[in-house]
């Protein structure tokens, strides 16, 4: 798989059918492993890695009702008391962040409410806190670390 702007991380991967699959710490089973799979297991190793959020705080590929209907988020950091603290898009390597990437986030964001944004093709990355009294988001040039006792 393609080099990403990652730190270093030890995968599982293996060949299944003659498919590769990667090991999701996360769901704790064997994944197809996708371009943007790839991108979502650096993700959760970063956050976990380099940014301190303990895994029982990450969940990933879950449904949320956006507008009545099923959408799917890549990853979601929780707060220890179950409110969302970021919210992550990823996309595969070779496709660009645009507007219309974080038009749809925000979508999301406007039921879920998280804190920070993360949205990343795994080459780039880009950060935002929400300011909800202004209906904006702010650029950051990194995320928070872990710390239990932020808001």
């Amino acid at each position: 798989m393609q080099k990403l702007n990652f730190s270093a991380y030890e995968f599982r991967v293996k060949n299944s059918e003659n498919k590769l699959a990667i090991f999701d710490v996360i769901r704790k089973k064997f994944v197809l492993l996708t371009p943007e799979e790839w991108v979502r297991q650096h993700v959760v190793h970063f956050l976990h890695k380099e940014r301190n959020y303990p895994l029982s705080l990450i969940s990933v590929e879950k449904v949320v009702k956006v507008n009545g209907m099923n959408k799917r988020y890549d990853v979601v950091v929780f707060k220890p008391n179950g409110s969302i603290d970021i919210l992550v898009e990823c996309k595969a390597p070779e496709v660009k962040i645009t507007q219309e990437t974080f038009d749809q986030i925000a979508r999301y964001n406007f039921q879920l409410r998280a804190n920070y944004l993360f949205v990343t093709n795994g080459l780039s990355h880009y950060f935002c806190a929400m300011d909800y009294e202004k209906s904006a988001y702010v650029f950051l040039r990194e995320l928070p670390l872990y710390n239990v006792n932020r808001d």
